[in-house]
């Protein structure tokens, strides 16, 4: 461990003050010394003790509060940490970080940093790693249940169990080299080709389920038609807000606004788009070749256009709008909405949830992001040129491909220059 990485780090750990209460973490080989700097002794490890807080550069009280020690690595970083529970004034937490500041061989922690010593003294993985960033950036209740099944290791888990049986496909390979040497005896590849094959399967499986990035971004729905069909008006009623402009010129909508809601604890991103319809105006048409790239992209389209001309490719709900004004049915909608009064609104609402459903991973299953995805992927198509490739030999480097692959799911190795910027994502004091 370097210099750097050796020094005693602090932070504000709670959220930014006026609060009731703030939490300052320390971390590093000097938590012990600075936090009896702080209160004059060093309380019983993992215990909550009362204490009077002292500036140690001129012996003025702070603050009364709470101290607690946490010595040897089985602490949430791995090294010792101490913290103070300070009542939660913005001039209580200045001046006690200015006082920590004032001590040597401590200093500021850098964004994200805690968590960066937790990674690297083997507390978390990088996959528990990446889902606390996840769990941390979590705004609906579909976003936390699958942020919190990563940080508490079920996708590690499962990456360690493939891990595991690649060993033993390795093993298995490395017999057969052996046999191979004993020109007399017929080496029966079958039982590693099949091991392989059936691994690929549950990898294959994982990786067609929905991503990390839908689930984090918001379901995508694009609401499209012609122009004056309702769309921003549409728009503004799902959000509850006046999210776009309305008006009854046609072309009012030139580019695509986007607006992020939520439905039943789910993450939506609604689009609403230029009508499309053949102009002479050249920003027009920018807007209606966004409007198509948009419906290209969409999870779910809402098209409030002919159902005749309802685009193909993705998840449409077809609508009839307008029904204050015209309450009868034509052919082939799915709904009869008026996002005047409301009508069908709330039924609107329910049905994109239960479509999302079908697109998001279970309430009880973990997603993989886009790293996290090649490296599987990688894994995937080392343990299928296993069960196709003819030389035993290479299929042992096929192996090796794989059991890398997993490595770097849970950072192992060959993720170096994603760090910085996973752990750039964590705030202040985590």
């Amino acid at each position: 461990m370097s210099v750097e990485e050796a020094a005693t780090i602090f932070a504000l750990s709670s959220g930014s003050p006026p609060a009731a209460i703030g939490v300052v973490r320390m971390s590093g080989p000097g938590a012990g010394q600075a936090l009896q700097a702080m209160i004059g002794r060093l309380p019983p490890p993992r215990r909550a003790s009362y204490a009077r807080l002292r500036d140690p550069a001129n012996g003025l009280l702070l603050d009364r509060g709470l101290a607690l020690w946490f010595p040897g690595t089985a602490t949430a970083t791995g090294e010792p940490l101490a913290e103070l529970h300070i009542h939660g004034g913005r001039a209580v937490a200045d001046a006690v970080l200015r006082a920590l500041a004032g001590i040597p061989g401590l200093r500021a922690a850098l964004a994200g940093e805690f968590t960066r010593r937790a990674f690297a003294n083997g507390v978390i993985d990088l996959a528990e790693a990446e889902g606390l960033a996840d769990l941390l950036a979590a705004e609906t209740e579909t976003q936390r249940r699958a942020a919190m099944l990563t940080a508490d290791g079920a996708l590690s888990r499962r990456v360690e169990a493939w891990r595991n049986d690649v060993l033993g496909i390795a093993a298995q390979i490395e017999a057969l080299l052996d046999f191979a040497d004993e020109g007399d005896v017929a080496a029966d590849d079958a039982p590693v080709r099949n091991a392989a094959a059936k691994l690929a399967d549950e990898i294959g499986a994982l990786l067609e389920a929905p991503s990390a990035e839908r689930l984090r971004d918001g379901v995508r729905v694009v609401l499209a038609g012609p122009p004056n069909a309702g769309k921003s008006t549409l728009l503004n009623a799902l959000v509850q807000r006046e999210a776009a402009i309305v008006s009854p010129i046609a072309g009012t909508t030139r580019d695509v606004v986007e607006v992020p809601v939520a439905f039943a604890g789910i993450a939506f991103l609604l689009s609403d788009t230029a009508g499309l319809r053949v102009s002479d105006d050249a920003i027009e048409q920018i807007g209606v070749a966004r409007a198509e790239e948009a419906i290209t992209q969409a999870d779910i389209i809402l098209w409030l256009g002919d159902p005749s001309e309802t685009p193909g490719g993705a998840n449409v709900i077809r609508l009839q709008t307008k029904a204050d004004v015209q309450p009868q049915a034509i052919p082939n909608v799915d709904m009869i909405i008026s996002a005047k009064t409301g009508q069908g609104i709330g039924a609107l609402v329910a049905m994109l949830v239960d479509r999302a459903k079908a697109l998001l991973p279970t309430t009880d299953s973990f997603a993989v992001n886009r790293r996290q995805r090649d490296a599987l992927h990688l894994a995937y198509m080392s343990l299928r040129s296993i069960v196709s490739e003819p030389d035993i030999l290479i299929a042992a480097e096929h192996a090796r491909a794989a059991r890398a692959a997993f490595d770097s799911v849970v950072g192992r190795g060959g993720v170096e220059e994603m760090l910085d910027a996973l752990f750039g994502r964590f705030c202040i004091g985590k």
